[in-house]
């Protein structure tokens, strides 16, 4: 079966410097080392366990970064150039995951959340496809609502970090 999906996409355009940008939202979220979050995650005996170090792995927005692609330096090796920056960063929290996961399984292909900071001639691009949009057609209220709280708290700190 093939569905198709409408995606909301937030994208704001900035006139900040990019390193500015991508600072303030990893100052806002949490940097856990993954290999000791994921040995320290599955060993959890119980689920307060396991939110207890969820909760030491992520930042002020209740956020944590899973990983940071340098997508630009594949384009710049390629065109020999020195621009364009693009930097794509995972994050999220698996406790918010869980919640829109167990009415809406197919909500575990969709986070952790993807963030786009990218240069282009009018400035510096922040994008993020709403996990609102992407879960709208499951018409799951429990999901939608947890979906939305996200979408909110994704936005802010975008919002903050394009000044």
């Amino acid at each position: 079966m093939i569905a198709t999906v409408e995606v909301e996409r937030f994208s704001l355009i900035s006139s900040r410097p990019i390193d500015k940008i991508i600072a303030v939202i990893k100052a806002a979220v949490g940097h856990p080392d993954m290999v000791e979050f994921v040995k320290t995650t599955a060993a959890a005996r119980t689920y307060s366990e396991f939110q207890s170090a969820v909760g030491e792995g992520l930042g002020k927005t209740g956020l944590m970064l899973f990983m940071e692609l340098d997508q630009g330096s594949v384009i710049r090796k390629a065109t020999g150039r020195d621009k364009p920056r693009m930097v794509r960063l995972i994050m999220g929290n698996p406790l918010i995951m869980q919640q829109m996961a167990r009415h809406v399984p197919d909500a575990g292909s969709y986070a952790p959340v993807t963030v786009l900071v990218d240069e282009r001639p009018d400035g510096v691009h922040v994008s993020y496809d709403r996990m609102a949009s992407l879960l709208a057609p499951y018409r799951n209220s429990e999901a939608l609502a947890v979906a939305r709280d996200l979408d909110k708290k994704v936005e802010t700190l975008l919002s903050e970090a394009a000044g």
